[in-house]
């Protein structure tokens, strides 16, 4: 007898949420069955799910909207899952969606946050998490940094938040494989290449990146900036990037599905976020030998060890950025000893199987207590 999970998202656009649904669904599949409900569009990471994965949008509108919640309760009912798994606030009304569909496990993650509370401070949104906690069977966090959050701030009891860090396919990403991305990138063999990949979103601050990359500077070597993604920042982003002091050297490459490969022609991979939850883009800079510099905020230092597998730096310090980047950019013997310390890293605590295990555990544990 299979388990059956509905996961429900906001969307299936390229994001790190719908990312690490992706992987669980095609990695969890030995006793378990998979549905994908977004409530708004469906988006072109389904590309990524297996074929016998059920995908259901909802096409719900801005704001509340009692009509799509409605609608979800009647699909939940017709599915009949075992567990409803909602991730962050923009999925919060599956939870009780699920209960009056009388689905006996419900499980809700935080992933992370947004630009417009990054904190996590919302008093009407943690009131209602508090409202709905008897309604949860588990709140998961990707990060201990949520899950204190959950506790301390938001008041949900202890006994009721578990995290479970995401996990990298390690055998997708590697570290061989330099030369050849070079090329298909058209850069140069001997450039320095600083990349990141992520949502052109306010919260991750890729202007701050390019103010940084701007500040440095080596007669002796070629510098070039790669930011891969796609959204609202994109206009914004492409005016920096033309500005005289950077003009030519940064490059937007859009959204992309080799990623592996792009990471493999970077050098250094940076991460100038205002907010995160667990950065499913570190562990896979991470599992491809690079250097990784980011903001020292939400989940990021428990996966970025200072010193030994990057650099961790604070919000919005533009020179702090750039004095980090310079370091690697300056020191090609630092960048690879700290390179290959992070994927031994990810090899030791963040795998796909590992993370895929624990969801595994916890599916199974509160199935049978519900039973």
């Amino acid at each position: 007898m299979t388990t059956h999970v509905v996961h429900v998202l906001h969307t299936l656009e390229t994001g790190g949420t719908e990312n690490g649904v992706v992987n669980l669904v095609n990695t969890l599949n030995s006793g378990f069955t998979h549905s994908v409900i977004t409530m708004s569009t469906i988006g072109r990471m389904a590309e990524r799910l297996p074929s016998d994965v059920a995908r259901h949008a909802l096409g719900k509108r801005p704001g509340l909207d009692l009509r799509t919640t409605a609608r979800l309760v009647v699909l939940l009912r017709r599915l009949r899952p075992d567990v409803v798994h909602s991730r962050n606030w923009a999925t919060f009304d599956a939870i009780l969606a699920a209960r009056i569909a009388r689905v006996p496990t419900v499980i809700h993650g935080e992933h992370g946050r947004e630009i417009a509370d990054p904190r996590g401070l919302n008093r009407r949104r943690n009131a209602a998490r508090r409202v709905c906690a008897p309604l949860v069977s588990r709140f998961v966090a990707v990060s201990d940094d949520l899950r204190r959050w959950l506790i301390e701030t938001v008041g949900i009891a202890a006994n009721k938040v578990e995290t479970i860090h995401n996990g990298v396919d390690a055998e997708r990403f590697t570290e061989h494989g330099r030369e050849a991305a070079r090329r298909a990138l058209g850069l140069a063999g001997e450039a320095v290449v600083i990349g990141t990949v992520g949502r052109l979103d306010p919260v991750k601050h890729h202007s701050g990146l390019i103010d940084a990359f701007a500040l440095i500077s080596d007669p002796r070597r070629q510098l070039a900036l790669l930011i891969v993604g796609d959204g609202p920042c994109r206009a914004e982003l492409q005016r920096r990037a033309g500005r005289p002091d950077v003009a030519g050297r940064v490059h937007l490459l859009g959204d992309r599905a080799d990623i592996p490969m792009v990471l493999k022609a970077l050098d250094v991979f940076a991460l100038p976020s205002v907010a995160e939850g667990i950065s499913n883009t570190v562990l896979e800079a991470m599992a491809t030998g690079l250097p990784v510099v980011a903001t020292r905020v939400g989940g990021n230092p428990e996966l970025v060890e200072d010193g030994v597998t990057g650099a961790l730096v604070g919000v919005g310090d533009c020179r702090a950025l750039a004095f980090a980047l310079h370091r690697y950019v300056s020191d090609p013997h630092l960048a690879a000893l700290h390179g290959k310390a992070g994927r031994h890293r990810v090899l030791e605590q963040f795998t796909l199987d590992g993370m895929a295990g624990r969801y595994r555990d916890l599916y199974v544990s509160l199935t049978r207590a519900a039973a």
